[in-house]
């Protein structure tokens, strides 16, 4: 019992912050009021508390109250008694490793599947609510334990995707990046979502939520798109066995 909205970022264009996510939140939280429990635990430049107060007025606008664990003296007696959880994000390393540190990944991940906690992640929220972080956009500024993560997906998910290269840019695409990944990992298929679009996970049945189609990567070079608000199987796209 899986109940997660996992958006791509917490911006789509030049729009505020989550403004582009407010229906997508809703269907999630079903606009039942209960308090949501924030993990700030990605933001690195800034403060705890100055990424609460980003947060915590969106989350009223809507109907529903925020705080983050940051204010709680026992993180995990906070999760176990969380009505709902929220992981913004930020660095998805600095993100993983301080969850580790709080001895909060394996709970987290229980909460979610066996007690119906409704999660909510965005970025480094999203990249870790897959089985490992290893599509993550990010750089590694600090290493965790390890790269498994809260695995409430079945395959990995990389955020913010964007096609092709900058005019000038003399790297890797991110096309090229991800068949990196199939290539050395060719058991294993992934999900790339453009910003302001988002899976919605109820169950064992997910929903790509937005204005785009998400994009399957299924081999290298191989790619099909997911059409937008169609439900379909999570178990479809192929992940760790």
């Amino acid at each position: 019992m899986t109940n997660a909205l996992l958006m791509s970022s917490s911006r789509m264009g030049q729009q505020g912050y989550l403004s582009h996510a407010h229906e997508q939140i809703h269907r999630l939280l079903q606009h039942k009021h209960q308090e949501i429990l924030f993990i700030p635990y990605a933001a690195v430049s800034f403060s705890f508390d100055e990424f609460e107060k980003i947060v915590q007025p969106v989350f009223k606008s809507l109907g529903y109250t925020l705080k983050s664990i940051h204010h709680f003296s026992d993180p995990i007696a906070a999760v176990n008694q969380a009505q709902a959880i929220a992981v913004g994000g930020g660095n998805t390393f600095a993100l993983l490793k301080r969850l580790y540190d709080a001895q909060l990944i394996d709970l987290i991940s229980q909460r979610v599947k066996h007690d119906n906690l409704p999660y909510i992640g965005w970025s480094a929220g999203s990249n870790i609510a897959t089985p490992s972080i290893r599509t993550t956009n990010d750089m590694p500024i600090v290493q965790p334990p390890s790269f498994r993560a809260l695995n409430l997906t079945p395959f990995q998910i990389n955020p913010h995707f964007i096609s092709g290269k900058p005019v000038g840019h003399n790297g890797e695409s991110r096309e090229e990046r991800l068949n990196e990944f199939l290539t050395l990992n060719p058991n294993e298929e992934l999900l790339a979502l453009y910003e302001g679009t988002a899976l919605l996970i109820e169950n064992d049945q997910a929903t790509i939520l937005g204005d785009k189609n998400a994009l399957w990567f299924k081999a290298p070079n191989q790619i099909d798109e997911i059409k937008t608000n169609q439900q379909f199987p999570l178990n479809m796209i192929k992940g760790i066995e």
